[in-house]
């Protein structure tokens, strides 16, 4: 008998986060491990009828790396394009089954073969932009992803759906409501030209001027919860020191301190993992903010090395090296876009054109 929270994760994916309709062609991904989800979201694009397509994501990552030569890092295969040219909705189960598992791999490799991804990249956010292809990402609670965040299984699975609200009778109706009171801060934030993030080690400033915030609701991420948007991509200045370890393809880099000057990285440094990030500013795009976000999940209390949930942690902010989402206005582009996380709730601020709007973790409209 299926998981009744598994069911209500599926109908969740299909019915609301990327609504699917009669005749649309989906594709399916993820982890074998993650088969009961992709079964059921399966049946319900099936029920919608639409025409769904599962490619299963086998655990080869690593044996890519290890005996690829740098023009299979540069491959990038026609199929992929085809598939992001001409889908209509791609929905994505997450379910790493081995978070470490490039831990050893050369960064050098892994700046080569996610440059090469640019053009994919693009595609897929111009064509997010103009509205011809919807996106979702859902998590499916595995024994590796609870041991990354010191949990049981059970609990972890208990976290897992208590996130996206599949614990409630109607799901679709909470992220509805939750919808409704982040509009309220996307109203204020909108008004707003210039940011002004402080906080341990941390005075950063940038220009929002004529950017649009973003309320999300379920509708791309699940679990989700936060409101974002994408800075002018010559205006900030300043420093900003993460407080939880930016993880790129399952390694942790630790203690980042970040300065930038006129829009741009003039330093950077990690007391772990800093061969990996210098390598990662070296791809075109990297050194500019593609996003700047505000976490407001007040159910996601812990990091749990795994940004689908901790960036929308509430008293936090994060913001994305590289890549911009084009809906915010971002123009900035990049073969990667990734999110590093910072506790605001211990002398945080922020401020919106002077007036202080953000303490401590919490709104203070």
């Amino acid at each position: 008998m299926v998981d009744p929270r598994i069911e209500r994760l599926a109908k969740l994916c299909v019915r609301y986060s990327v609504n699917v309709k009669p005749k649309e062609e989906v594709l399916i991904q993820g982890s074998e491990l993650a088969f009961p989800l992709i079964k059921e979201v399966y049946k319900e694009c099936l029920l919608n009828d639409a025409y769904p397509l599962i490619m299963p994501k086998l655990d080869v990552e690593y044996t890519f790396f290890k005996y690829a030569k740098d023009h299979q890092l540069k491959f990038v295969s026609p199929l992929s394009k085809f598939l992001i040219e001409n889908i209509d909705i791609s929905i994505t189960i997450w379910s790493e089954p081995n978070p470490k598992k490039l831990s050893n791999v050369d960064p050098a490799k892994i700046k080569v073969s996610s440059a090469s991804r640019r053009e994919l990249m693009d595609i897929f956010t111009k064509r997010v932009a103009d509205g011809t292809l919807r996106w979702t990402l859902f998590p499916y609670p595995i024994n590796a992803q609870a041991q990354e965040a010191s949990m049981a299984l059970t609990e972890y699975e208990d976290f897992v759906y208590n996130s996206c609200l599949v614990n409630k009778e109607d799901p679709i109706t909470e992220w509805k409501k939750i919808y409704q009171q982040q509009q309220s801060i996307c109203k204020f934030l909108n008004q707003a030209n210039d940011i002004r993030i402080v906080g341990e080690d941390t005075d950063l400033t940038f220009s929002v001027k004529g950017r649009k915030w973003i309320n999300c609701s379920g509708e791309k991420n699940m679990p989700d919860g936060e409101v974002f948007t994408g800075p002018i991509e010559n205006s900030a200045n300043g420093t900003i020191r993460f407080t939880f370890p930016g993880i790129y393809s399952g390694r942790e880099v630790e203690d980042i301190m970040i300065t930038f000057k006129a829009g741009r990285v003039v330093k950077a440094s990690a007391a772990k993992g800093d061969d990996l990030l210098q390598q990662l500013l070296k791809i075109d795009g990297a050194d500019r903010i593609g996003e700047i976000a505000l976490g407001t999940n007040q159910g996601i209390t812990r990091f749990t090395k795994n940004m689908l949930f901790d960036e929308k942690m509430g008293g936090t902010i994060h913001m994305a090296l590289g890549r911009s989402i084009p809906e915010s206005g971002g123009l900035n582009k990049s073969a990667i876009h990734w999110d590093i996380l910072k506790d605001m709730k211990k002398h945080g601020e922020i401020y919106a054109d002077g007036r202080l709007f953000y303490k401590n973790g919490k709104f203070l409209m």
